[in-house]
């Protein structure tokens, strides 16, 4: 499929940061992004089965390892505990990793627990706007909580846990024990809320694979990792899951198993559960959309490209209104999930 390859970065406005400084989504941050690009070094990091991962672990300069550090951890007590650091004295950030593959070049940082030996991680990006939405879109429409901080250009976010995707379809979808009907259902259900709110880009490395042990089974949930695709394409496959290649397994697993109706009873199951956080959430998304709608996030292009694909798609004549792409997201939502997101009239 012909996706963008490289999604320029938006910056974000003044709207958007006082809706991050309203919505408790911004901090002062003792280091940013730029503090750490000065590394001295790196080797490749490979993984368990000596595959190399993209990453590349860093090195630092033993000085300024010592006041990363110490910072970073201050990084992640704001992220966990609202920043009471009484809990940082015994973590130790003693691994920092960086990828140059895709759009936001992320760091991810490795926080260790010095009394038991437990770690967690956290990332260190550069803010884009695109992104932003996304992660907001996220928060306030799908099952999923996410916990990110923003400081000037360095955005800070929370590991997501998860088995890779493209690694549970090769590794894991025909293990006998997996139940391929939850995880049909699931990817059904993540394929809608990702076309209803115009999420792109979900090839299988930009989601992960939650598994929660039931009493009698595993509960799986499909999460999203990577939100710079918000609302960007024209095309509107390109918000759908399915039609990637490397979903292509997990497709035909779904056409199996599930009966067109049963397909259609997800899609509405979840559109309502989405309806219903929209509704509960109605102001802070009507905010979060009237910021939106005033953002470039996308060439001019791309935005008369998708109003007139999704104006066929729902067989209407309303997404002419759109000057942008915070308009078709919203008038999106609103076709698909009803009250509590109406677009302003005209």
């Amino acid at each position: 499929m012909d996706i963008s390859r490289k999604k320029p970065s938006y910056p974000l406005t003044p709207e958007l940061r006082q809706y991050l400084r309203t919505y408790d989504r911004e901090a002062p941050l003792p280091v940013t992004y730029d503090d750490l690009r000065y590394f001295s070094s790196s080797f490749p990091l490979l993984d368990r089965a000596g595959m190399d991962t993209l990453w590349q672990t860093v090195f630092f300069e033993p000085q300024a390892l010592r006041e990363l550090s110490q910072g970073l951890t201050e990084v992640y007590a704001l992220l966990k505990t609202a920043g009471d650091l009484s809990f940082s004295e015994h973590l130790v950030a003693d691994r920092i990793d960086y990828c140059q593959f895709g759009n936001s070049n992320p760091f991810r940082v490795r926080i260790v627990n010095q009394f038991n030996d437990n770690y967690d991680y956290f990332y260190v990006k550069r803010a884009d706007a695109s992104r932003l939405y996304g992660l907001e879109l996220e928060h306030l429409l799908s099952p999923n909580s996410m916990n990110f901080l923003v400081s000037g250009d360095t955005l800070i976010e929370e590991h997501i846990a998860g088995i890779p995707g493209d690694d549970f379809i090769r590794l894991r979808l025909n293990q006998p024990h997996i139940n391929q009907v939850r995880i049909a259902k699931e990817f059904v259900k993540f394929n809608e809320r990702c076309f209803v709110r115009l999420l792109g880009d979900m090839r299988a490395y930009n989601y992960v694979i939650d598994v929660t042990p039931d009493f009698e089974d595993e509960q799986y949930r499909v999460r999203a990792i990577d939100f710079d695709q918000q609302s960007y394409e024209g095309r509107r496959i390109m918000y759908l899951p399915q039609f990637f290649k490397d979903n292509a397994d997990v497709v035909a697993m779904c056409a199996q198993l599930l009966k067109p109706e049963t397909v259609r009873q997800y899609q509405t199951e979840e559109r309502a559960l989405m309806a219903r956080r929209a509704r509960a959430e109605r102001y802070r998304l009507r905010d979060l959309l009237d910021v939106m709608r005033r953002h470039d996030l996308a060439p001019l292009d791309k935005v008369e490209q998708l109003k007139a694909e999704l104006n066929r798609f729902h067989h209407t004549d309303a997404f002419d209104k759109c000057d942008s792409m915070g308009d078709i997201v919203r008038q999106n939502l609103w076709l698909m999930l009803g009250a509590g997101v109406r677009p302003a009239a005209g």
